[in-house]
């Protein structure tokens, strides 16, 4: 298992070890121990599947208060997985990161607790499974707007297929103090 910064602190492209022959492939999708020794230590209460077609966009989505970490990965298909840096006072502030993730590559993200998420789905079809370390709570359910130009995000698709709670987002400028993470060094 590899561990690859991004230009985004706190948040981690994992790379598995896979070993494959004829008949197929193996590799550990996570491992605890090997997450501590380079310093990661989530809890996972929730895990999630989901499945879209090519052009859906989901996000950008977090919550507050009840913040969520996730540790996300595709199964099928290919995305272009986005965090955003939403933490009041963080010096990373509104800052970006992305990273493509494919049932090829095999490759896991780790969004910490305090980060918007989001992802637009590249192949036919993608299965998109995700692990949480809270569970969702609809109160403190929130989003940002995916294209709020503030934030300046390079998404691969123009017009996305988007859900009526997404479309309806606000830009993160609109969004009261009260109602964002707080940064914690």
């Amino acid at each position: 298992m590899k561990l690859i910064e991004t230009d985004l602190p706190g948040c981690v492209v994992i790379e598995p070890q896979v070993f494959g022959d004829a008949r197929g492939y193996f590799f550990e999708s996570f491992n605890r121990d090997k997450l501590a020794a380079h310093g990661l230590s989530p809890n996972f209460v929730q895990g999630n599947v989901s499945s879209s077609a090519r052009g859906v966009l989901r996000g950008l989505h977090y919550q507050w208060p009840n913040p969520q970490g996730k540790y996300v990965s595709v199964i099928e298909g290919e995305v272009w997985d986005v965090a955003v840096d939403i933490r009041r006072g963080s010096p990373h502030y509104g800052r970006w990161t992305a990273v493509l993730l494919s049932a090829e590559n095999k490759r896991h993200f780790w969004i910490p607790e305090g980060f918007a998420h989001g992802f637009c789905v590249l192949s036919e079809r993608a299965v998109f499974t995700y692990l949480c370390t809270a569970t969702y709570d609809a109160k403190a359910d929130a989003g940002i707007r995916w294209d709020d130009p503030a934030l300046a995000i390079d998404w691969p698709v123009s017009e996305p297929s988007l859900s009526d709670k997404d479309a309806r987002a606000p830009l993160l400028a609109e969004v009261s103090e009260d109602r964002l993470p707080v940064y914690a060094p």
